[in-house]
């Protein structure tokens, strides 16, 4: 069967720290990436078949941005008062955002009047990570006349980023597909769902009434059980 351009650029990426010529290219890159300012507008995609499988069209109205987002968790100012050090609450505090999130967040900061479709990882070092935002401008008429981009020009979809509407922002929600795994909270709430529809679980909180089959329900308010 034979492959397309796609296929290829997907197995090169896979390659890039493995192949010599590769790794020299993306430390140049990552040379080059870290004098630039933390929110670039390029001309292309870095990876133009993650790109295109997210919605990206090469058309006006739509450009891609790069983003560079700190990595590590977050520090608080140090008490100038008396506290052991276990209480002192400087350290430990991750963000509560994935930095994928963050990324989309500043690039629509930038970019007040365009709309995030979507983003992707292109690279990473010690101290931050790169992230390539695409970005439609919901009021061009060749993106709303566009059979596939043209529900972002509605409405309802007005900073979508912000609300959590975008791929990073369900995946921090915890709204993907979990396909009913144990442990995850889907399957138990399937799993309770399922225990009270056959009248086999008792809900052990504050004003809870027992779940029982009819027959002993009857004997229980009649008296016949103590």
């Amino acid at each position: 069967m034979a492959r397309g351009l796609y296929h290829y650029l997907r197995e090169t990426w896979k390659q890039r720290h493995e192949v010599p010529e590769l790794v020299q290219l993306w430390k140049r890159r990552l040379m080059e990436w870290r004098r630039q300012p933390s929110v670039v507008r390029i001309e292309k995609p870095t990876r133009i078949d993650r790109a295109r499988s997210l919605g990206y069209k090469a058309k006006q109205g739509i450009i891609v941005v790069r983003v560079r987002v700190r990595k590590g968790g977050l520090n608080r100012p140090r008490p100038n008062k008396g506290r052991r050090p276990k209480r002192m609450g400087v350290y430990g505090y991750a963000p509560a955002k994935s930095t994928r999130l963050i990324a989309e967040e500043r690039a629509a900061r930038k970019y007040p009047n365009m709309e995030v479709l979507n983003s992707y990882y292109v690279a990473e070092d010690g101290e931050y990570k790169w992230y390539e935002v695409i970005l439609v401008d919901r009021s061009h008429p060749a993106v709303c006349r566009d059979k596939d981009l043209g529900w972002i020009c509605e409405k309802q979809h007005r900073g979508r980023v912000f609300r959590g509407l975008t791929s990073a922002g369900k995946k921090m929600r915890g709204l993907r597909k979990t396909r009913g795994l144990r442990g995850t909270h889907k399957y138990k709430w399937k799993k309770k769902q399922k225990e009270r529809k056959l009248k086999k679980r008792h809900e052990a909180h504050r004003g809870a009434r027992l779940i029982a089959p009819d027959e002993i329900r009857e004997k229980y308010h009649h008296g016949d059980l103590q």
